[in-house]
């Protein structure tokens, strides 16, 4: 095009790459996670690991056993005459089984942990007796979803998409059978925006060499098919999406979503169940493509964060590691706090705080 004609003057051409330099908002810029909040979760965490150790199963003692069970029998009986629905499912551990209803998803961050359930063993009929999970939502079907809004530069509609994305993510990295058993989580990587640098030198290191700072395990659940099997076909859910406008008008939205996987040893016959739990937040920007260099239908990780009990305390070589009551029994106990892995009132950045650097901690039950 001539001068003249709507060409750029050289001076307005070498401010446009000043600014783009610089970072003004009239350039699209590449997005970038460890310049953001990331760095300083890493930094956080580079000396930590995100697992806490599991505790080994409580021993039973079997006077004070006899009596718990006659009190808990008086009761039974006088409550059965008030309203017989209340006592479903006590005798099964208290874990939603037969009876007991369903929570309704999370829209806010509870004020309190679950109450404290008898601690009954998981079988591979009932993996998630005794355990809070057995009332929460399978799958998706636990994550809180948010009514859309316009926020930022997107409409009602848009926000609405990226936020079934969001979820489609969650299900991707954290859910997906194949996954679960190994496989690279290529869906969930496809929605990461491929021009986040950072993030693909990441995801790169990750899945070839994992390390302390490049663990896979910090966006992706997933177990060495080998050595674990899953048991059944549910992963019990808890968790919440809220989302807010951004950094330059982008739609950023959190994802706080608590997973238990009850799982068995691989080898044939094997019938101890144990649970591996992970809370992760994840923090994503679905940014303008006018401000930022990004795909369609992609987002920017701005942060990340998990806190996984059961997955293996100083192990790093890619996978949820879980151990077993013998392996338990043997373990040294953690030199962290001691963590609830079922306590969501609690934020996650509180959690890492009071981690405090410790290797691994304690979790209270599992």
């Amino acid at each position: 095009m001539a001068k003249g004609e709507g060409s750029i003057p050289d001076e307005e051409w070498e401010r446009f790459l000043r600014d783009a330099e610089r970072g003004a908002a009239g350039a699209p810029q590449e997005p970038s996670a460890r310049a953001r909040t990331v760095a300083r979760r890493l930094r956080e965490e580079s000396d930590r690991p995100a697992p806490w150790r599991g505790h080994p199963p409580v021993r039973r003692q079997r006077g004070k056993g006899w009596y718990a069970v006659g009190l808990l029998t008086a009761v039974v009986l006088l409550v059965v005459a008030v309203d017989p629905g209340r006592v479903t499912g006590w005798f099964d551990g208290g874990d939603g089984g037969d009876g007991s209803p369903p929570l309704a998803v999370e829209s806010a961050r509870p004020d309190e942990p679950p109450p404290t359930q008898s601690a009954d063993t998981p079988t591979l009929e009932e993996p998630f007796r005794g355990s809070p999970a057995a009332r929460w939502g399978n799958g998706t079907a636990g994550i809180g979803m948010p009514d859309a809004r316009a926020t930022g530069w997107m409409s009602k509609d848009q926000v609405a998409q990226a936020l079934e994305k969001t979820r489609d993510f969650l299900a991707a990295s954290s859910l997906d059978r194949d996954v679960l058993l190994g496989e690279r989580p290529m869906k969930a990587i496809a929605l990461i925006n491929p021009h986040q640098q950072d993030v693909q030198d990441y995801l790169t290191a990750a899945f070839r060499s994992p390390t302390q700072e490049n663990d896979p395990r910090l966006l992706f659940s997933r177990f060495e098919k080998t050595r674990i099997r899953l048991v059944g076909d549910v992963v019990k859910v808890r968790g919440r999406i809220t989302f807010r406008e951004g950094e330059r008008g982008a739609l950023e939205v959190t994802t706080d979503v608590t997973y238990v996987y009850p799982v068995t040893r691989a080898a044939k016959g094997s019938d101890e169940v144990t649970r591996t739990i992970v809370r992760r937040e994840v923090v994503m920007s679905w940014d303008d493509p006018a401000k930022i260099i990004i795909e369609p239908d992609t987002f920017s990780l701005v942060s990340y964060s998990v806190d996984t009990t059961n997955g293996g305390c100083d192990t790093y070589n890619g996978y949820l590691t879980p151990e077993f009551s013998a392996e338990l029994a043997s373990s040294r106990p953690g030199d962290g706090p001691e963590v609830d892995p079922y306590d969501r009132s609690t934020s996650m950045e509180s959690r890492m705080r009071e981690a405090d650097g410790a290797a691994c901690g304690t979790a209270t039950r599992s």
